[in-house]
């Protein structure tokens, strides 16, 4: 056992400096990801709520494939099948994958959120005689998205740890070091722990962020 504790201690003594650039490439692509996932998350979740039958048909047909189909299978297919029309490196076409996936889930976070509020208030705007864009962008827009805070702050975190899955287009995160270190050291167990901790730090510091950003946003409303 203080043999396998000492191992990983020398491991991480020997790694750090390969790790840490990794980590950078980890919460960038994280980062791309998030905003890509949020701006077509918002935009499908427009679409589906909408009026018109052919936005709703759109959306609902971008989430069910989207959700219904493997992420790796998403990255393959953006990696490869994309280069026929747009040559994309690994990291923008894993980065464009991870976006697209978490869109899906973050249009129903905000499709969720929005009809969640109370319709009364949209029948007191209009009375008031705001538009339909107005009532949107001034009364319910900022409710949803504050009601949002909480399941948007967990996708971003699966999106970190879904990060992992680029590390077989060639993208060198986190877990591409780790296999790389494993295979080089022959102490798989060991690496794997290794970079383990480091996902599971990145995950605290974000998880802490965000309880942060909810208490703040608890305390402007009180």
């Amino acid at each position: 056992m203080m043999e396998s504790i000492q191992t990983i201690f020398d491991i991480f003594l020997t790694t750090w400096p390969g790790f840490l650039k990794a980590v950078v490439i980890t919460l960038e692509l994280t980062a791309v990801s998030v905003v890509l996932g949020t701006l077509l998350g918002l935009v499908f979740a427009l679409m589906k709520i909408s009026k018109s039958k052919i936005f709703q048909a759109i959306a609902n047909f971008y989430i069910t494939v989207i959700r219904g189909t493997p992420l790796i299978v998403q990255i393959m297919f953006l990696y490869f099948g994309i280069t026929e029309i747009v040559v994309l490196d690994a990291f923008w076409a894993g980065a464009i994958a991870l976006g697209v996936h978490n869109g899906a889930y973050i249009a129903e976070i905000f499709r969720g959120a929005i009809q969640g509020i109370d319709y009364g208030q949209t029948e007191a705007s209009r009375a008031l005689g705001m538009t339909g864009t107005q009532t949107m962008r001034r009364i319910v827009f900022p409710q949803a998205l504050r009601r949002s805070i909480p399941p948007l702050g967990n996708q971003f975190i699966i999106t970190l740890k879904d990060s992992s899955l680029v590390y077989l287009i060639g993208v060198s995160e986190l877990f591409a070091i780790a296999t790389r270190e494993a295979a080089a050291s022959f102490k798989q167990f060991e690496t794997y722990i290794v970079v383990g901790a480091y996902y599971l730090v990145l995950v605290l510091i974000f998880s802490a962020l965000l309880r942060w950003y909810e208490n703040r946003l608890d305390v402007d409303k009180a």
